[in-house]
C-alpha cells in the first residue's frame, strides 16, 4: 500500500502524489506570538512532524515551511498592555513556541518566517489581486472582494449567502460584508513601527494574506500539502486559498488539518481559560510523554487532555524506555544508523500508511515489546535483539526512540519511577506466566491479587499479558 491521506479539500483519504517525485513542500500554519504556548498549540505541531518523519523514513526529501505571525491586534494590544514595544513582546513569545516544539521533539522546519519579514512579498500579492479586480481599497486599507471569485467557500462547502461577516473591519467599509482585509490601515495611536508603506498608504497586512505570500516565495505558486490546525480551516484556510487562486497560483494540492486538545469537551484556549503552558506540563511529566499523549490519539480524532492522560501516558512511555534499556543492556546499543537503515514491519507500515495510522502503528509497537520481554525472560538472545531492532525502528518514526539523541539523555523524572515499575512488575508478569504454564492457579492469583493490591491491573491477552495503573477513584 502506498501512502494515503485524508483531503480535507475533497474529504477523502487518497493516494499521495508529491508534484515532483521524491520531493514533498509542506506549508504548517505556525503560531500567532501573542502568548506562552499550551498544549494544544503543539498538536499540529506533532502530528506534521510525525508526517515529515514518514515521508522521510519512506525517502522523500521534504521541505517544511512553518510560519511565525509576529504582528496582529491582540499582539500590539498585549504589548501596548505590558509597556514593551509589540517587537519584544512578539519575539519573548515565539523563542518560547520553539523552545516548546524543541522540547517534545519537533524538529525545525527548512523555513520560519515572520510575517514582519515578507511585506514587499505581501504588498506585491495585494497589488497584483487588486489589479486583477478582486481586490479594493476604502480609506487606506484593501479589501478582497469574495463575490469576484466564484470558487469561494470550496475549501469548507459553505455557499457565500450562508457565511458570516468577516470581523476584521466595519461593514459599512466594504462591499460586502464577508470581503475580508488584505492590507489594514494604520490607526491611531498604534506603534508608528508597526505599519510600512504602501500603494495604499502606511498600514499592516491582514492575517490571511501573511500565509498566501509566505507559501508562495518558499514553496512556488504550487505546492503538495497545506495543514494546520482544525479551526483555522475557516476562514483562514478558506481564505488563503481564494486568494491565492484568484491571483494566479495553483496553490495547495491537498489539505490536512489535526483536531484540536480539548478539555471536559471544550477546545483548549486562553480564551476559555482552560489552556495548560508547556512548561507547566513538563515540570510535572517527562517530554517524550507529553510527546507521546500528542501523537498516539489519531491526528484527525480530539485529544481528551487531562491528569490522566499524562499518566497514562507517562506509564507507557516509561514501559517501552525500560523494555529499550534492559534489551539493551543484554545485546548491546544498536547504532543510529542501524536504527535508521532498519527495514519496517509490514503491519506498521500498513498503519501510518494509512493516513498515519500511528494508534495502530503504536499498538504493533506494543506486541512486539511484549515479544522482546518474553524473549528477555526466555533468555533468546537473537529474538530480542530482532524485537530490539524492531521496536527502535518504529519509534524512531515517529521521534519517539527512548534511546536517540533527543531522548537518550533526558531526566525522565516520572518516566524514570516508570520504567523502574515496568521492571519489577514484568518479572511477575513472567513469574504468573510460568504459573499459569504449571497448572500452579493458586500462585498464579496470588501475583495478580498482590498486583491488584498495589493499584497494578492485569488483562490477559492472547498474545500476552499487559499492565496499567489503575484509574483513581
Amino acid at each position: 500500500m502506498s501512502l494515503h491521506l485524508f483531503d480535507t479539500a475533497t474529504r477523502t483519504e487518497r493516494a499521495f502524489e508529491p508534484l515532483e517525485p521524491g520531493k514533498v513542500g509542506i506549508y504548517l500554519c505556525g503560531p500567532t506570538v501573542q502568548g506562552s504556548p499550551h498544549v494544544g498549540h503543539l498538536r499540529s505541531a506533532v502530528a506534521f512532524d510525525v508526517l515529515q518523519r514518514w515521508l522521510e523514513r519512506t525517502g522523500h526529501h521534504v521541505t517544511m515551511v512553518r510560519n511565525v505571525t509576529d504582528i496582529d491586534d491582540k499582539t500590539l494590544a498585549k504589548a501596548a498592555d505590558a509597556g514593551v514595544p509589540w517587537w519584544q513582546w512578539a519575539l519573548t513569545f515565539e523563542r518560547e513556541f520553539q523552545a516548546a516544539y524543541s522540547a517534545v521533539g519537533v524538529r525545525p522546519p527548512a523555513a520560519e518566517p515572520r510575517a514582519t519579514g515578507n511585506i514587499p512579498e505581501i504588498i506585491s500579492l495585494v497589488a497584483a489581486l487588486v489589479d486583477g479586480g478582486h481586490a479594493y481599497s476604502h480609506e487606506g486599507s484593501v479589501y478582497f472582494d469574495v463575490r469576484s471569485f466564484a470558487d469561494y467557500g470550496t475549501l469548507t462547502r459553505q455557499a457565500l449567502e450562508d457565511l458570516t461577516p468577516a470581523p476584521d473591519a466595519p461593514a459599512d467599509d466594504k462591499r460586502d460584508p464577508r470581503d475580508f482585509a488584505l492590507w489594514k490601515a494604520a490607526k491611531p495611536g498604534e506603534p508608528a513601527d508597526a505599519a510600512w508603506d504602501s500603494p495604499w498608504g502606511r498600514g499592516r497586512p491582514g492575517w490571511h494574506i501573511e500565509c498566501s505570500a509566505m507559501a508562495r516565495r518558499f514553496l512556488g505558486s504550487e505546492f503538495d500539502i497545506h495543514g494546520g490546525g482544525l479551526d483555522l480551516r475557516f476562514p483562514h484556510h478558506e481564505n488563503e486559498q481564494a486568494q491565492s487562486r484568484a491571483a494566479g497560483d495553483a496553490f495547495a494540492r491537498l489539505w490536512m488539518h489535526s483536531a484540536w486538545v480539548t478539555q471536559s469537551g471544550a477546545k483548549m484556549s486562553k480564551s476559555l481559560g482552560n489552556g495548560l503552558l508547556v512548561t507547566e506540563v513538563l515540570s510535572r511529566y517527562p517530554a517524550p510523554a507529553l510527546r507521546l499523549a500528542l501523537a498516539q490519539v489519531h491526528y484527525r480524532s480530539m485529544l481528551e487532555y487531562s491528569d490522566q492522560t499524562m499518566e497514562d501516558a507517562a506509564a507507557t512511555w516509561g514501559r517501552l524506555a525500560g523494555f529499550v534499556a534492559r534489551g539493551s543492556e543484554r545485546v548491546g546499543t544498536l547504532t543510529a544508523d542501524a536504527v535508521a537503515a532498519a527495514e519496517l514491519p509490514a503491519p506498521f507500515v500498513e498503519a501510518m500508511d494509512d493516513d498515519l495510522s500511528v494508534p495502530r502503528a503504536l499498538a504493533h509497537v506494543h506486541e512486539t515489546v511484549r515479544a522482546g520481554n518474553a524473549a528477555l525472560a526466555a533468555g533468546d538472545d537473537e529474538a530480542l535483539s530482532s524485537a530490539l531492532l524492531s521496536v527502535r525502528a518504529m519509534l524512531d518514526a515517529l521521534g519517539l526512540d527512548p534511546a536517540s539523541e533527543q531522548w537518550a539523555g533526558v531526566d525522565s523524572g516520572a518516566g524514570a519511577a516508570m520504567t523502574a515499575l515496568d521492571s519489577l512488575v514484568q518479572a511477575d508478569i513472567q513469574a504468573r506466566a510460568a504459573a499459569r504454564a504449571a497448572k500452579d492457579w493458586a500462585t498464579a492469583d496470588a501475583i495478580r491479587n498482590r498486583l491488584a493490591q498495589a493499584g497494578i491491573v492485569i488483562e490477559d491477552a492472547a498474545d500476552g499479558a499487559r499492565w496499567s495503573l489503575a484509574a483513581e477513584g
